[in-house]
């Protein structure tokens, strides 16, 4: 995979060298690139000299001169040049496992990259870290990373993930310990294996790593109805017992859907620390909701409008709070209109998993102005479901306008748009 330029931002050097999308970054100081990190290492600089393959085919040389920490402007199609390191294992509670046939090619892919973990926050699970990986990390001084962790029963590891050296995996803790490298965990809860005192055990001896655990984040496995064997959902009984066991131990968050299955409430911010793991769904409640309460809000809007959010299960919770103090605005009627999942099951509550025909089946009675959705449910940078239909689809489908909020941790678009139409 080579290093193919997505986009160049406005303004920037490379926008000024003719920098295309398109284009491929051959070397940089006659250098090739493995992936984005060697792409920052050797951009700290003030001279460098770029090769560049033109869309043409043509091969230009670049000589650039600017400030040390400079951004050349350059987005990248991918995080990563070469080949990808792909996942060796086959946990029980795989996501990718549990998809049918039909959804986009990059859906299937299962990657356990210790490079997209350090630049990208995705997780790894150790169990294909080579000594030349380790080599590399410690030469660059790289880290945090995010690790699945699960469990740190050596058997039980294996056996969630079925991988005979997923308990051996477990003796890089220790090498990162050693080398004091920080990193965040993840622990995907499945009832019946890694619950109860399995997950006491887990968090003990991950109290272990003192300063360097930054941040633990328990989440319920989710289940689809693609699943061929089965495994049990976390209900309210399993919800309140892992809260009151996480609650015992420092840096350790369970997500929002905890709380949803207890029938609590959301946490205050302290809760949630620096909200390390928002895109695991820990503490993405609270900060919408904390986001809307600095929002100001006009009073009158110049005309009566309908607006409709429309969103997974799993944030109807904050929608409701938030929709309830939108209500007061004058000539302003709003509701949320939760998006049931046929498509992958009621197991599936949150809003980046929704497919175009279960938003259409949701909305294409509702007599409305305006329906407003998170950018999460799309691919990033387009308007294409994961189940490859477009927004455009959506759109010809029900007759609706939409509108598509890109920062789904804040209302600031919303209040926006509500401002100019006061």
């Amino acid at each position: 995979m080579p290093a193919t330029v997505s986009k160049v931002k406005p303004n920037s050097i490379a926008s000024e060298m003719d920098i295309c999308a398109g284009d491929e970054i051959l070397s940089i100081d006659n250098t090739s690139m493995s992936d984005m990190i060697d792409y920052n290492f050797l951009c700290k600089t003030q001279f460098l000299t770029l090769e560049v393959k033109k869309k043409s085919g043509d091969i230009e040389v670049m000589e650039i001169e600017k400030e040390y920490d400079e951004d050349l402007g350059i987005v990248f199609e991918s995080a990563v040049f070469d080949r990808v390191k792909p996942c060796l294992n086959h946990c029980i509670f795989c996501f990718v496992d549990q998809q049918p046939e039909g959804l986009r090619e990059t859906l299937y892919v299962k990657d356990d990259d210790y490079r997209l973990s350090y630049l990208q926050g995705t997780y790894i699970t150790l169990t294909n870290l080579t000594e030349t990986d380790k080599e590399r990390i410690q030469k660059m001084h790289l880290g945090p990373f995010y690790i699945s962790i699960h469990t740190t029963n050596p058997e039980l590891r294996v056996k969630m993930l079925r991988n005979p050296n997923a308990g051996k995996a477990l003796e890089n803790l220790k090498w990162l310990k050693k080398n004091k490298i920080p990193f965040h965990a993840q622990i995907v809860l499945c009832p019946g294996y890694n619950d109860g005192k399995e997950l006491e055990r887990t968090l003990s001896d991950l109290s272990q790593y003192k300063s360097l655990l930054l941040s633990a984040a328990i989440v319920p496995v989710g289940i689809t109805r693609f699943r061929d064997e089965k495994l049990k959902q976390v209900d309210k009984k399993i919800a309140l017992e892992t809260i009151e066991i996480a609650s015992r131990f420092k840096r350790v968050c369970c997500s929002d859907e905890f709380f949803l299955l207890a029938e609590r409430e959301i946490p205050p911010a302290r809760y949630y620390g620096n909200f390390s793991q928002l895109d695991d769904g820990v503490g993405s409640l609270r900060i919408l909701i904390d986001d809307f309460k600095s929002r100001k809000l006009p009073e009158k809007l110049n005309k009566p409008m309908h607006i409709t959010f429309a969103c997974g299960y799993a944030a109807l919770y904050a929608m409701e709070k938030i929709c309830a103090e939108l209500n007061k605005v004058k000539n302003l009627e709003v509701v949320v209109k939760p998006v049931k999942s046929e498509y992958w099951g009621e197991g599936i509550t949150v809003s980046g998993l929704i497919t175009s025909d279960d938003l259409i089946n949701a909305i294409k009675n509702t007599e409305t102005d305006l329906i407003i959705v998170p950018s999460v449910m799309f691919r990033p940078y387009c308007e294409d479901f994961l189940d490859g239909k477009t927004l455009d689809y959506v759109k010809k489908a029900t007759g609706k306008e939409f509108m598509v909020i890109n920062d789904v941790y804040s209302m600031k678009e919303v209040t926006e748009f509500l401002r100019k139409n006061a």
